[in-house]
């Protein structure tokens, strides 16, 4: 009987005395070749720094319980009363007022004894609403109103053409005369109702027992500080890091189905898409060009003045958006080459320069300017602004900021039936008394706590929200 040994059986001493690829314990599989005990490094280098991009909404936002599969919510309408309107061109005076979004065409709130400032861009002319078809003048049809100017004997006269479209008309007071009865009709308050639904995020983590009892080389670390030389743990680590962050991203970047695709879930809405149908968006700030100035800013604060006007936001920006609005405010300091003299940055000559910008205020709006992560990592959005194009024919994908309303909103609430304090954006998730879905995980199989004969631990990551974006009209979308 031949006894044969293994292949890789280590039985025999080398002849010489030499170091061999066999007779060294190599703890690397590279076949190392020299007989010296490396230096070995066992804490794993944290090359990335904080990994994690969630943050924001923490910032900016808040979280709520809610107990439904829907969250509706609404919106004041506006107090003063402005309208688009058509010029018709065989009746001088006679204006239709523009349908609105649900398609009808009436006369809105226009009413007889109505005076009113009538403009098509060239003219602007004061003027009294002589006939309304909501009040029953004869000979108008619906969305039909008959202005008169104070100043010329027609409105051709007074400068407005006629078959002039979208001439713009607001209400600025009334005028009757004496012992003539009052209104005809009062002015019902209007409303917008908006409303999204919570998306369900799942996430895993598998381990086997036997890797779950092994001990390893390398001194792991991570975000929820874990520590210690089970791989396992880093693993684990990392999953629930990245759990977080999906869960923040979801917020941000949610779509709802518009009914195109059957394949698809219903989605939720995000900031970035309740921006766009709700919002402003701008592609001035270039950071392409550099040609950031304070008129493109002014631009901004015009349209912010036709909104809320809510004097505090913040800016969350990306890098080279961020480094465009510094530059931008370095060169309004005129007393030094390049806008780099001493003193206007609280600077010394001994000191390094500061060139970064927390904040400045314009006119009567404080913008506070922070770098926004998720916008420059490279897993996430930053790696879209490197790749899209941007063009008005692909819609513009890269976004290089947000501008979002410092402060609280009042909305009514359903579920408690009165107003409430609520920041602009906040986090509903699903809970009650004896469940809640904020973040939930649970661990299942046989590695320590026993569930099941499955040698294997399993955490399972689940959690149910949606995205709250009140008066999305006072956010602005910075893209390019």
């Amino acid at each position: 009987m031949a006894l044969n040994p293994g292949a890789e059986l280590n039985s025999v001493p080398s002849p010489v005395k030499n170091v061999t690829t066999g007779n060294f314990v190599d703890i690397r599989n590279e076949g190392w070749t020299q007989q010296y005990l490396p230096d070995l490094m066992e804490s794993e280098a944290e090359v990335f720094g904080n990994r994690t991009i969630s943050g924001f909404l923490s910032q900016v936002g808040a979280e709520e319980a809610m107990a439904s599969d829907q969250v509706i919510w609404s919106e004041q309408g506006r107090l003063h009363l402005s309208y688009n309107a058509d010029h018709d061109g065989t009746t001088d005076g006679l204006f239709t007022i523009d349908a609105d979004a649900d398609g009808l065409t009436t006369t809105g709130a226009v009413r007889v004894g109505d005076t009113v400032v009538v403009s098509d861009g060239d003219s602007t002319v004061k003027c009294y609403v002589a006939g309304s078809y909501n009040d029953g003048t004869a000979g108008l049809t619906a969305g039909q109103v008959q202005i008169h100017p104070y100043t010329a004997a027609t409105m051709v006269l007074a400068g407005i053409a006629l078959d002039a479209d979208d001439v713009k008309i607001f209400v600025y007071g009334s005028e009757y005369g004496k012992g003539t009865n009052g209104r005809g009709a009062s002015i019902e308050p209007s409303f917008q109702s908006f409303s999204n639904k919570p998306v369900i995020l799942k996430d895993l983590y598998t381990v086997s027992g036997s890797d779950a009892s092994a001990i390893g080389w390398i001194e792991v670390s991570g975000e929820d500080g874990q520590n210690g030389y089970m791989w396992y743990l880093k693993a684990q680590g990392d999953t629930t890091a990245r759990f977080s962050d999906y869960c923040e991203m979801a917020m941000i970047e949610g779509e709802l189905n518009d009914g195109a695709n059957a394949a698809v879930p219903e989605g939720t809405e995000g900031l970035f898409a309740a921006i766009e149908k709700r919002g402003n968006i701008t592609t001035g700030l270039d950071s392409a060009t550099g040609s950031t100035n304070l008129d493109e800013f002014d631009t901004i604060l015009a349209e912010f003045d036709k909104q809320g006007a809510i004097e505090e936001n913040m800016l969350f920006l990306n890098r080279s958006t961020a480094l465009v609005i510094d530059d931008m405010l370095a060169s309004m300091n005129s007393y030094g080459a390049d806008g780099t003299s001493y003193g206007v940055f609280n600077n010394s000559a001994d000191m390094a320069l500061n060139l970064g910008f927390s904040g400045f205020r314009r006119g009567s709006y404080d913008f506070y300017k922070s770098d926004w992560k998720y916008l420059n990592d490279k897993t996430t959005r930053g790696s879209v602004n490197d790749t899209s194009a941007g063009d008005a024919t692909n819609g513009l994908g890269q976004i290089r900021g947000v501008i979002v309303p410092a402060g609280v909103s009042s909305v009514y609430d359903q579920m408690l039936g009165k107003n409430m304090k609520r920041p602009f954006l906040h986090v509903r998730f699903r809970a009650s008394q004896t469940e809640s879905r904020k973040m939930k995980n649970w661990v299942t199989g046989s590695v320590g706590a026993v569930t099941s004969d499955l040698d294997a631990m399993e955490v399972h990551y689940l959690s149910e929200r949606c995205l709250v974006t009140q008066g999305a009209n006072n956010f602005m979308l910075i893209k390019g």
